[in-house]
């Protein structure tokens, strides 16, 4: 049975994805900041049937809580195929304006978004590693692309900023980049993957529905040997290929 560990995965997006993969047979670890939110998440996919699962406590910012993470998730497996890191922040308020963002917005956002992103994977590389075809997916978004973000023909460009946010996803898809080119010469696939604009309480329940964002992202955690890796993808935006511009 293949394993996988999603970061906050005790609701929205993360959720269902967690769900879906437990559809397709995985054991699947659902990391929460909160040890009572993922039982809960449990307990819920339960109530449906499945048994396959385990509430981990997992705050990224916390480099304690990931150690603890990876030490328990090692007493349950030898081996972790694949990692989704969803957990995410919005990181300020309205406007959302750099010039209006406070440090500590920009502080706590980027422990979040990239430095807990950073944290997890080191944290968990060595369970990767024992993989047959380990993958990486990180859950980004079409904000962070700098060359959607300066192009006036998109869609998105007169009010889609997000000023914090937006730059602590543009670090993480450099991440992504880097990760994925030193990990080239293994098995790993490493990809960035925008879930788009869904209705969860992230998006104040703005967008499309939940299952097709899991399904978005969950497309490359299951890519074969000959899929890509160190891409950039947002079927929401590209419908044809997926594949969109840093």
């Amino acid at each position: 049975m293949k394993t996988v560990l999603i970061t906050g995965a005790n609701k929205g997006i993360g959720f269902e994805t967690a769900r879906t993969l437990l559809e397709k047979g995985f054991f699947v670890f659902l990391g929460s900041r909160s040890l009572e939110g993922g039982r809960e998440a449990v307990n819920r996919l339960k109530t449906e049937g499945f048994k396959h699962m385990e509430a981990i406590q997992l705050d990224v910012t916390d480099p304690k809580s990931v150690q603890t993470a990876r030490e328990e998730i090692g007493r349950k497996t030898e081996v972790l195929d694949v990692l989704i890191n969803n957990a995410g922040i919005n990181g300020g308020n309205a406007p959302y304006t750099v010039l209006e963002a406070t440090n500590e917005e920009y502080i706590n956002t980027l422990k979040t978004n990239i430095i807990g992103v950073a944290e997890v994977t080191k944290m968990f590389i060595d369970l990767l590693r024992k993989s047959p075809a380990p993958r990486i997916v990180n859950v980004s978004t079409s904000v962070g692309s700098l060359a959607l973000q300066t192009n006036p023909e998109w869609p998105a460009y007169s009010y889609a900023k997000y000023g914090v946010y937006a730059v602590s996803k543009a670090a993480l898809n450099m991440y992504t980049v880097q990760l994925a080119y030193e990990l080239r010469e293994t098995d790993f696939k490493v990809n960035a993957v925008c879930p788009g604009l869904t209705k969860t309480d992230f998006s104040f329940f703005n967008g499309g529905e939940v299952g097709v964002a899991a399904n978005r992202i969950i497309k490359y955690a299951l890519i074969d040997k000959e899929g890509p890796s160190g891409e950039f993808f947002s079927e929401e935006t590209n419908p044809e290929t997926g594949g969109i511009p840093w």
